[in-house]
């Protein structure tokens, strides 16, 4: 589910955007007035969902002086997602018409000469027309109220296995810290707890904005459930595939060992060399035999069986003997009859 998201910042140019925790404080972000015209800052990589804290690297010149704009105003911009990551300088067709109004919480200048900002998602504005695109891109956005509904039986069941699934992949996940496990139990608002997991879910950019497009509480958890359900199950196979590919390459590693140790034990007591060279010879006789897989089957449970006895042991020279009868009976080889009475 998450991408790391609790150790990296990652910037607007890098486009690999990884959430971080917020302080949920609902009731004070439902103060914070929005104007009708905000500053409006691009996201190529994600999407910002109310609530949520995201460090942005800010590269691009527009995004830059509509940041120091808003910073230097009342901190408050519009944020949208690009319809197409590639584009370098996005313009009002270009982006989404549903964002997220965020306040930047603070202004980094960082030691290459780029700029970070930290900005808080506070709700979802619509774009109502774009009304200037130079020095930074400027816009006239209307609220969008959430609409909640009732707290019935149906959305807390969504809301536990919400939060059921998330922490099974947190502990399914070995890159993400075990600390996100906690936070998950500690979110009380339904709504924050849908939008952190959205923006930590590893689904395309579309799908994301869709998320942040519904207007439904209880269909957006269910949309969000229906991916955690299958991130949880990717991860499960995952975690299965390896458990066994570990357990084969174990149990190879065991038997080289024991091998190595059967064959130095086998040097050691003069015969090392002859069984080997004798296993060899049974081996290769047999690759030329033709016969059925249920009699190469006892051959070569035999012949793993004559590879650990002493060669000095009764019980080898037997089964030796056994072996070399195998081989030296005729196998589905025929001859050619002859019914001349006379001859």
């Amino acid at each position: 589910m998450f991408d790391n998201q609790f150790m990296h910042p990652y910037g607007e140019d890098d486009m690999e955007f990884l959430p971080i925790l917020s302080v949920e404080d609902e009731e004070e972000q439902s103060k914070i007035e929005v104007q009708q015209v905000l500053p409006i800052l691009p996201l190529r990589n994600t999407v910002l969902f109310p609530g949520v804290v995201l460090p942005i690297t800010v590269g691009r010149d527009r995004s830059i002086k509509a940041a120091n704009a808003a910073y230097e105003a009342d901190r408050i911009v519009g944020v949208v997602s690009q319809k197409e990551v590639d584009i370098e300088e996005p313009e009002p067709k270009d982006l989404n018409t549903i964002g997220t109004a965020a306040r930047i919480i603070k202004k980094l200048k960082m030691p290459d000469g780029s700029t970070t900002v930290i900005i808080q998602g506070i709700r979802k504005i619509a774009i109502q027309e774009f009304i200037e695109e130079e020095p930074y891109l400027k816009a006239t956005v209307h609220e969008l109220r959430e609409q909640k509904g009732e707290e019935d039986k149906e959305l807390h069941a969504l809301i536990d296995s919400l939060k059921d699934l998330a922490t099974n992949i947190v502990k399914l996940s070995p890159n993400i810290p075990s600390e996100a496990g906690i936070v998950l139990k500690n979110i009380e608002s339904n709504e924050f707890l849908i939008h952190f997991i959205a923006s930590n879910l590893s689904i395309p950019l579309q799908e994301k904005q869709n998320i942040l497009e519904m207007e439904d509480v209880k269909e957006r958890a269910q949309l969000v459930l229906s991916f955690l359900a299958k991130e949880l199950e990717m991860l499960e196979l995952k975690d299965q595939i390896q458990s066994k590919v570990k357990s084969d390459i174990e149990k190879q590693q065991r038997d080289y060992f024991l091998n190595q140790q059967l064959k130095t034990i086998q040097e050691e007591l003069g015969g090392g060399d002859v069984v080997e060279k004798e296993i060899e010879r049974l081996k290769e006789k047999a690759s030329k035999k033709k016969w059925n897989k249920k009699v190469a089957k006892a051959f070569d449970r035999e012949l793993e069986k004559l590879q650990r006895i002493n060669p000095a042991a009764a019980e080898y020279s037997l089964i030796l003997n056994y072996l070399d009868t195998l081989l030296e009976l005729p196998w589905d080889d025929y001859t050619q009859d002859n019914f001349d009475l006379k001859r």
